[in-house]
């Protein structure tokens, strides 16, 4: 949530501060703003809303200037008038921000940046501010009047209290950060010193962007993509300070220390929507891509045939040889990954496996062991509730294995071993091929688990091999023919109500399927065990209701065909997603119980969630568009969640 970026260069910084935030809207924002140094003078843009309100507020020009235009025209027309704010915010040193409101109510005055009281020092803030009612009382008693509802404005006048007593703005932020309990990724300017910017980091992502004549700091990589691929990933409680032509490092101490940068191997074209109309229609089409990817390089070949399981630069064989069992949190969807991967664990692996959300797990007073293998899921690798549960289970001696996409973040680097998922940047909100390439990772260590524990045979691990490495080319089949869904959604997307019903495999998948349309079409979603339908939803079901029956199991076509005819007998609209062999969905007079049916490729049961969640993210982007709204930015939703 939240995004930052600094600038230090010879280019006017304003068109490159609101250019970066806009790599950055996937994160979640209700208001954005920039301060530039321009002279002696700081100046302050910040504005309530999306970015476009910012840009017309610093060049005092409207973006649409017709109802005739379309989309496209107005984006067009937005990135002309983004390079004409240089006209209007001149400097070459600036910091931005985009808020997602937590103390204070979105507005012009709570948008960063913030400034003390005589307009000298600037900062931006990600995180919380745990003291800050502390803070901001003592403040009140040195005589400052605060402006902003916000738990941020109390770093700006703490910077600006050490400054007057140390009279060196590096000093002062270091004695400040010292004051601060909770979290933060912090930029900061003043004007007495015009050569550079001061970026500091704990529990909050941020990165330096290493450029030639230009420097930048940023919460994530695609903002930088543009100017550079040579990145500082920031540790806890670093501090960088940045100059036009280098930058130096220090520690929460001031001791100057030196770390070899990261190059970024993607490029920025994989952060485009590339004629796609929007991001997460071309992140569930990459997903074929992204499989591969994730899948491919871990297999071990015959020929052309794979054979086996390898984990590169990973040795925690030993450690599932003798596990006892496998805990595994996260959150949102990286839980629904979870909850398929217990299944997975358990039917190939045959080890107890417990999984819990991350934000309830540390506060339960867990029971670890020393024999656990300890598994987080977290997108960003920045998930504030997945990373306290991995320091409790380090601090309780247990193993901890990250799955995560970005390198060289949080997780990334505290965990025991981490597995990346290939998938590349995901730039929309709503998570689509970071959840499938989850769920490779997953299905390739219980497979690995359940051979190292010899719970399946030769031939069993093998052919699920084999199965696992088919499965991009199915999700390819699925995508090449989305008509379908397109047309069941055209006639049904004002509907109120959409019920998930699954059983085993179906009813994880379930979860991730009600979580993906509530996401990004705000209608009304749930998701249920078939078999607990007549213990109290089905009161819900009515001629405004769609259910959504998930039937990939072949052992269990029978019993989730009588939950549909349940559910169809009380007038609801009926929609199936099953596997192409499948004939079972008829009543005894032969009449047809759904009113649509979604088939996808045949495959093993264990896998069909990789295939069966991709029918149900295409009808959530075809709800979301239908209802008008944009997918990729959902109401009140960041991509990453930095804070509590």
């Amino acid at each position: 949530m939240c995004g930052i970026v600094g600038y230090i260069g010879s280019k006017y910084a304003a068109p490159v501060l609101v250019n970066a935030l806009k790599k950055l809207e996937y994160r979640g924002y209700d208001s954005a703003g920039i301060a530039v140094l321009e002279d002696e003078d700081i100046v302050v843009r910040k504005v309530k809303g999306a970015l476009k309100n910012l840009v017309e507020n610093i060049t005092d020009k409207v973006i649409k200037t017709s109802e005739s235009m379309s989309e496209s025209e107005c984006e067009k027309r937005e990135q002309e008038l983004i390079q004409e704010t240089s006209k209007y915010v001149k400097g070459t040193l600036g910091i931005g921000h985009t808020r997602w409101a937590t103390h204070g109510e979105p507005s012009n005055v709570n948008a960063h940046p913030h400034l003390n009281e005589d307009g000298t020092i600037a900062i931006v803030h990600n995180g919380i501010v745990e003291n800050y009612a502390k803070l901001k009382a003592w403040l009140q008693g040195e005589g400052i009047v605060f402006k902003s509802q916000t738990d941020t404005e109390v770093i700006a006048h703490t910077i600006n209290f050490y400054y007057e007593q140390f009279g060196d703005i590096f000093q002062a932020v270091t004695a400040s950060l010292k004051k601060l309990e909770g979290s933060y990724a912090l930029g900061v300017l003043c004007s007495d010193y015009p050569d550079r910017i001061i970026a500091a980091r704990k529990e909050s992502p941020l990165i330096v962007g290493l450029g030639k004549g230009e420097n930048f700091i940023a919460s994530d990589v695609p903002a930088v993509l543009e100017y550079t691929r040579e990145v500082y990933f920031l540790e806890q409680k670093e501090i960088a300070v940045l100059y036009e032509d280098h930058v130096d490092l220090f520690d929460e101490d001031g001791n100057k220390i030196i770390k070899q940068p990261y190059h970024v191997e993607w490029d920025i074209s994989s952060a485009e929507k590339n004629g796609y109309e929007h991001f997460m229609l071309k992140e569930i089409h990459e997903q074929p891509k992204a499989l591969h990817d994730t899948i491919h390089p871990r297999l071990v070949f015959d020929g052309e045939k794979p054979v086996d399981i390898k984990f590169d630069d990973l040795n925690f064989d030993e450690a599932f040889k003798n596990a006892g069992r496998i805990v595994i949190t996260a959150c949102g969807t990286s839980y629904h990954a979870s909850v398929v991967a217990k299944y997975a664990f358990e039917k190939f692996a045959r080890i107890p496996v417990v999984v819990d959300t991350a934000s309830e797990f540390r506060y339960r007073n867990p029971i670890l062991k020393k024999d656990d293998v300890f598994i987080i899921i977290t997108q960003s690798g920045e998930t504030a509730d997945t990373l306290a549960a991995l320091r409790l289970a380090k601090e309780n001696g247990v193993r901890v294995i990250a799955i995560t996409n970005c390198v060289g973040s949080t997780a990334s680097r505290e965990a025991d071993d981490v597995i990346y998922t290939w998938a590349g940047p995901e730039i929309a909100v709503a998570s689509t091929k970071a959840y499938t390439t989850q769920l490779a990772c997953l299905y390739l260590l219980a497979l690995k688990c359940a051979d190292l524990r010899k719970t399946i045979s030769a031939q069993e691990y093998q052919h699920n091999i084999q199965e696992l490495y088919s499965l991009s080319d199915k999700v390819s089949e699925i995508l090449e023919d989305k008509t379908s869904i397109q047309k069941f959604v055209s006639r049904n997307f004002n509907k109120t109500k959409i019920f998930y019903i699954g059983r085993n495999f179906d009813s994880a998948t379930s979860l991730e399927c009600a979580l993906k349309l509530k996401e990004v079409s705000y209608m009304h979603s749930e998701a249920f065990a078939a078999g607990e339908l007549k213990h109290g939803p089905i009161a819900l079901v009515d001629e405004s209701t769609i259910v959504v029956a998930i039937a990939t199991q072949k052992s269990l076509y029978d019993k989730i065909a009588s939950n549909i005819e349940e559910v169809k007998s009380r007038i609801c609209t009926t929609l199936v997603i099953t596997q192409k062999s499948c004939n079972r969905f008829k009543n005894d007079e032969e009449k047809v119980i759904y009113d649509e049916v979604v088939k996808v490729p045949d495959t093993e049961d264990a896998f069909a969630p990789i295939l069966s969640v991709i029918p149900a993210q295409l009808l959530a982007y075809y709800c979301a568009v239908h209802r008008g709204m944009n997918p990729d930015k959902p109401r009140n939703l960041a991509k990453s969640v930095t804070v509590e």
